[in-house]
């Protein structure tokens, strides 16, 4: 250890602060990588003259020696030592070769823990502070952070602007983050975002602000860049030069990210209590309505509370309940509430598919028989048209709106309803073109299924619902459908999940209806018999090369015809082969593995005294499964799309008279409340998942109190099997979206048609 010279004089220790950046080839990737390098170098000034740390004495004989206080010189060392410097071993163009012994810290953000935490003290301790010009880490304070919100007078939208002050001044932070994002594209991806902990640090400079020629740098916490990035939403898709996002009025639940920063606000006290109540929709209770005969259950008042507050709000919804949970019944709870409140000075309309008809007008009368109800059917409806605003409730269907419009399309109403609104999933249909012209306060979709295919059919609820709210088609592909449905990505779905989550109450009977029994899932493996493996082999084999050279000819987007058209034909071998040859048919009598296993099946549950529904897409099919019931004395019901009376054939089955009833897959699908089943039966599988659970929820609803038991029939090996395979697909997407589940695709792949046309495997 060396002594101090008599007579030295205290040096004041001095750090020099700088940075370089250079490029370098990387092994790794094959690549030049950029690098920034940074260094510390420490001097002490004796008298003027600055010199590096000494490791002994001037040498004796030298005049000009100085004097030097190495215990000082030390202490000095040691401190930045202590402080997680170490000795730099490499060489460095960060700072000149005269500037002093050099250090390095192990990482950016210790030097920036550095900065903003260690150099205040050594300033107060006296160190001088030098910083060269290129230094990455030279900050000056935020001195405060203030949110500016600048309402329409319409209020359709706000303007809304973040910001911190820095030396007195303003400084928007919407054009600090575009900055960053054109220099570094990902380092504002919400992955990117979320793996940052709180006390981290992001340094930005200020565009267009310096001092003493310099960039100004800020030091920006994540822990309130987080919240201001969730209210900014997708910074990169701003243009360069805003300082100000323009936002929908729906848009104010982004504000709820800002609730618990400590900011300076300016306007926007009413959109902040909008963002609150947007928030809390579900959570504000309301009572049922007087005069609605029935008894809600907490879910449904809910439900209720939810649609109320969307209507005071000015915005609509999607009643997503599953198929039984009560949907009819909270839409005519919100219409008789708005009637009470003396609201209902314009009528309300509910679109729904033909078969639902009968269900509103019974419900209708018996729930809320309070309601002027006016049902628009058949030829005679026209002469009401012009007494429309005589009436509370106006049902009509689908199949009429679009040829009523012109005459009724300048109605203005107080609610529009769509019910089953995944009819309108595409939105150049004339139904929902239809839709789209009346005049509503506000609008509502019912559906258990608002999303069946994919997520173009979301979009298309929410043009109705909200146009714009989702942007137009082709934002909407380009950000959400694309990422989603083709790369899987998350971060796209949980955004996705964000923009809807306030509009869109979804409760599935699980998490609901905790008194309804236990559902059991059954797959009943089938084989083919010996004649329809030879014809499905025959068929099959033609139809793969038809696919193939429709493929190689059109391209895969242009050759749906031609693939539905091949998968029909095979399932309907592995339906029966009499679907196939109907000239053939009494031929062909007894030429279904399957059929036989039905009736096996069937047999046996009768034995039980079992009540079953039996569903198929072919309606020719019910009709020879008709055939062999008839012939084994077996009673049964059935309704199709071309019976006539859709309550005798209910009411037999419900009332026990019949035990067995066969219904098409098309006419079933909603609307029935069929509780006396406890079997449900699906004859054959069918690309839609969210159909078939339509069906099975004609048995598995609110009022069944015996376990339902869910068998799938499915041919082993065949296309039924590849189709099974791949609704898993659809049902996975399904539940991305609306539970914010892990998402997947749905759409044609080369290999999906390989494993669809594959030949069948071998007889075991």
């Amino acid at each position: 250890m060396h002594a101090s010279v008599s007579g030295a004089a205290t040096p004041r220790p001095r750090l020099w602060l700088g940075s370089v950046e250079f490029s370098a080839f990387e092994p790794r990737n094959g690549r030049m990588q950029r690098h920034v390098q940074h260094r510390a170098a420490l001097a002490f000034g004796y008298s003027g003259q600055y010199l590096a740390p000494s490791s002994g004495p001037a040498p004796r004989g030298n005049a000009s020696a100085v004097a030097r206080d190495l215990g000082v010189e030390r202490q000095a060392r040691e401190q930045l030592l202590r402080l997680g410097f170490r000795i730099a071993t490499r060489q460095s163009k960060a700072l000149p070769d005269s500037a002093g012994e050099l250090y390095e810290l192990p990482s950016d953000s210790a030097w920036l823990r550095f900065v903003l935490h260690d150099l205040p003290a050594l300033r107060e301790q006296g160190w001088e502070i030098e910083y060269g010009e290129q230094f990455s880490f030279q900050l000056t304070p935020v001195d405060d952070w203030y949110a500016v919100v600048e309402e329409a007078s319409g209020h359709d939208w706000f303007d809304l602007e973040l910001g911190i002050v820095v030396n007195g001044e303003r400084q928007s932070l919407l054009p600090i983050l575009l900055n960053l994002v054109r220099s570094h594209p990902d380092a504002l991806k919400p992955g990117a975002i979320a793996r940052r902990k709180d006390d981290e640090l992001l340094v930005v400079p200020l565009p267009g602000a310096q001092a003493n020629k310099r960039a100004v740098q800020v030091a920006l916490p994540y822990a309130r860049l987080k919240p201001v990035l969730a209210a900014l939403g997708d910074v990169y898709q701003q243009e360069a030069g805003v300082t100000r996002l323009r936002l929908a009025t729906p848009d104010a639940s982004r504000l709820n990210a800002l609730a618990e920063l400590p900011l300076r606000w300016q306007g926007g006290e009413r959109l902040r209590e909008l963002a609150t109540r947007l928030r809390d929709l579900r959570s504000r209770p309301c009572l049922a309505p007087s005069g609605l005969n029935a008894t809600l259950r907490g879910y449904q008042l809910e439900g209720l509370s939810w649609m109320q507050n969307l209507r005071e709000l000015e915005v609509g919804g999607i009643l997503a309940d599953d198929m039984g949970l009560g949907k009819t019944l909270q839409a005519l709870a919100h219409i008789l509430t708005e009637k009470n409140a003396g609201r209902l000075d314009r009528p309300v309309m509910v679109v729904m598919p033909t078969s639902l008809i009968p269900n509103w007008q019974d419900e209708a009368s018996r729930f809320a028989p309070g309601l002027r109800v006016l049902t628009l059917q058949g030829v005679g409806r026209k002469k009401y048209f012009d007494r429309l605003d005589e009436y509370d409730l106006l049902l009509t269907t689908y199949a009429l709106l679009p040829k009523d419009v012109e005459r009724i399309g300048q109605l203005k109403l107080h609610l529009l309803i769509l019910d089953e609104a995944q009819y309108i999933k595409t939105p150049g249909s004339k139904a929902a073109q239809a839709a789209r012209r009346f005049d509503a306060r506000q609008r509502l979709c019912l559906s258990g299924t608002p999303l069946e295919n994919h997520l173009g059919e979301l979009w298309s609820l929410f043009h109705f619902l909200m146009p714009g709210w989702l942007g137009d088609s082709k934002a909407f592909n380009l950000h959400y459908r694309v990422p989603i449905e083709r790369h899987e990505d998350q971060e796209r779905l949980q955004h996705l999940n964000a923009r809807i989550k306030p509009f869109l109450l979804r409760r599935t009977k699980e998490q609901v209806a905790t008194e309804l029994p236990a559902k059991t899932d059954i797959i009943q493996w089938v084989e083919l018999n010996d004649a329809q493996r030879d014809l499905y082999e025959t068929v099959r084999l033609a139809m793969d090369r038809k696919v193939r050279a429709e493929i190689s000819r059109k391209g895969m987007a242009r050759s749906q015809i031609i693939i539905l058209e091949a998968l029909l034909k095979l399932r309907q071998v592995c339906c029966d082969l009499r679907l196939v040859d109907k000239s053939r048919g009494p031929e062909l009598a007894g030429s279904s593995g399957k059929l036989e296993s039905l009736m096996g099946m069937l047999e046996r549950l009768m034995a039980e005294d079992r009540r079953v529904l039996v569903f198929s897409q072919f309606t020719s099919m019910l009709e020879l499964i008709e055939a062999e019931l008839q012939q084994r004395g077996m009673g049964y019901a059935l309704l199709t799309g071309s019976s006539r009376d859709r309550r005798a054939p209910v009411e037999d089955f419900q009332q026990g008279r019949k035990r067995i009833f066969l219904i098409s897959l098309k006419a079933g699908g909603v609307g029935l409340n069929l509780t006396a089943a406890d079997t449900v039966i699906h004859y054959d599988p069918w690309w839609n998942p969210a159909a078939e659970q339509q069906a099975t929820d004609r048995a598995y609803r609110i009022g069944q109190d015996k376990p339902v038991f869910v068998f799938k029939l499915i041919t082993r090996g065949t296309v039924e099997e590849k189709i099974a395979q791949l609704q898993q697909e659809k049902t996975a997407l399904a539940a991305g979206v609306l539970d914010g589940r892990r998402a997947a695709d749905w759409r044609w792949e080369p290999e999906d048609i390989e494993a669809l046309l594959e030949p069948l495997p071998e007889q075991r």
